[in-house]
């Protein structure tokens, strides 16, 4: 079969990027393993779909620890609000959430992929599903690929967006990186980005599962503050997880043990000072009671007995035995209850894979190999990721979109030289 450009990878930077491509006229072919595309697009943003983050060009940079100046191009030409009118003028209303995180109006992430859906049968991109083998080369270019069947793809132009390693389910096997491989690029080890993270202690697993709002992580390496953000994070069985937990991932490197300390700020609203008056007038008002009791006032009641646990304060301690110290020890852990990272979750775990392509081997204009002629990079695979927010999804578009518009050009100037 012999199509203008194929695109490997039926994901939101795969589906774009055709998208896009075909703007000019030209035809474009999608090879997607899945049964449907944009299988992990469905289960994005917990089934919301988080499209992207409704900001400037200098926030999203800001917002990717790794190579974000790479992405000022993309960025450039498809921004944010580029991706909103887009996916409005599909069909889909967009609102704009806590963070300028941007979602549909219906919360539904397959609102999202119906509309792309559609967008591809208007366009007439066949989506064909089929998993690739390998890519085809001639005369030192990128012509296509041939899947595990033995069909050959030709194609003017190739487009990998195979996406990472992370949620193995949805298809992300890592094939593309071994294709990048046979068409001549390194490949930077493969990593999990926006993961939970394991920590040393499990002295509050009796409230896993307990979502904290509007409480303030640090991450420190040594003395040096990593990350330090105000939001919501979930305390598990095995450590941290939850929007704060994820972001602040994305900031570290292995090896873990030893090197980080996550630090929780239980009631960031507060100074030591006002925290510790708040306890003493509660302490005052009720001094017959015990001290689990009046904590439920400043504390979630599953985070009562593992405070007091660590403080080694007994939480049925009478209020009128509670010393000046012991309250001062109460407030010290609200303010900073400290925890050792001991590592991450599986990588299979992770939203985003770290890692792929490097951005020095890839034209950060258009997206084109400095390896192999004919051969494109959009989306996960390349090594460019973002906090959580809607970031990784904006450079998904953007990647996309430039590559699509290059691919297209180069397709161009491939005719007229026939002629």
């Amino acid at each position: 079969m012999t199509t203008d450009h194929l695109c490997i990878g039926g994901g939101p930077a795969g589906v774009f990027a055709a998208l896009t491509a075909a703007r000019s006229g030209n035809s474009c072919v999608i090879l997607e393993q899945n049964e449907f595309i944009g299988r992990k697009l469905r289960i994005t943003g917990k089934g919301r779909c988080n499209l992207t983050n409704d900001c400037d060009t200098d926030t999203l940079i800001a917002k990717i620890p790794r190579n974000g100046r790479f992405l000022y191009s993309a960025f450039s030409r498809c921004a944010p609000r580029d991706v909103m009118d887009y996916f409005e003028s599909i069909g889909v209303p967009l609102k704009v959430e806590r963070g300028n995180r941007v979602f549909p109006v219906s919360d539904k992430a397959a609102d999202i992929v119906e509309a792309l859906k559609k967008a591809l049968r208007d366009a007439e991109i066949p989506v064909i599903r089929a998993r690739v083998k390998a890519l085809c080369f001639e005369n030192g270019r990128c012509t296509g690929a041939v899947t595990t069947d033995g069909t050959v793809y030709r194609a003017k132009t190739t487009l990998l967006a195979t996406g990472g390693v992370s949620y193995p389910v949805t298809g992300s096997t890592g094939d593309g990186y071994r294709f990048a491989q046979e068409a001549g690029h390194t490949i930077i080890e493969p990593l999990p980005s926006l993961i939970p993270l394991e920590t040393e202690e499990d002295w509050f697993a009796g409230a896993a599962g307990l979502t904290l709002k509007n409480v303030k992580l640090r991450i420190l390496e040594k003395n040096k503050c990593r990350y330090e953000e105000q939001g919501e994070l979930m305390l598990m069985a095995y450590g941290l997880s939850g929007p704060l937990t994820l972001s602040a991932s994305a900031s570290l490197k292995a090896p873990f043990a030893g090197k980080y300390t996550a630090e929780i700020d239980l009631k960031p609203a507060l100074s030591v000072q006002q925290l510790d008056a708040r306890l003493l007038r509660e302490f005052t008002e009720s001094p017959n009671s015990i001290l689990g009791q009046i904590l439920r006032k400043v504390l979630p009641a599953q985070l009562i007995d593992p405070v007091c646990s660590i403080c080694g304060i007994p939480p049925d301690m009478s209020i009128h035995s509670v010393t000046k110290q012991q309250r001062s020890t109460l407030v010290s852990s609200m303010k900073r209850m400290t925890l050792h990272i001991s590592g991450t979750r599986p990588i299979a775990e992770a939203i985003i894979t770290r890692g792929g392509i490097p951005v020095k081997e890839i034209d950060a204009k258009t997206m084109a190999s400095k390896k192999m002629p004919g051969l494109y990079f959009a989306g996960e695979i390349i090594d460019a990721d973002g906090f959580t927010g809607g970031f990784n999804l904006q450079i998904a578009f953007s990647t996309a979109f430039s590559a699509g518009i290059a691919m297209a050009q180069e397709a161009a100037e491939i005719q007229s030289n026939l002629f």
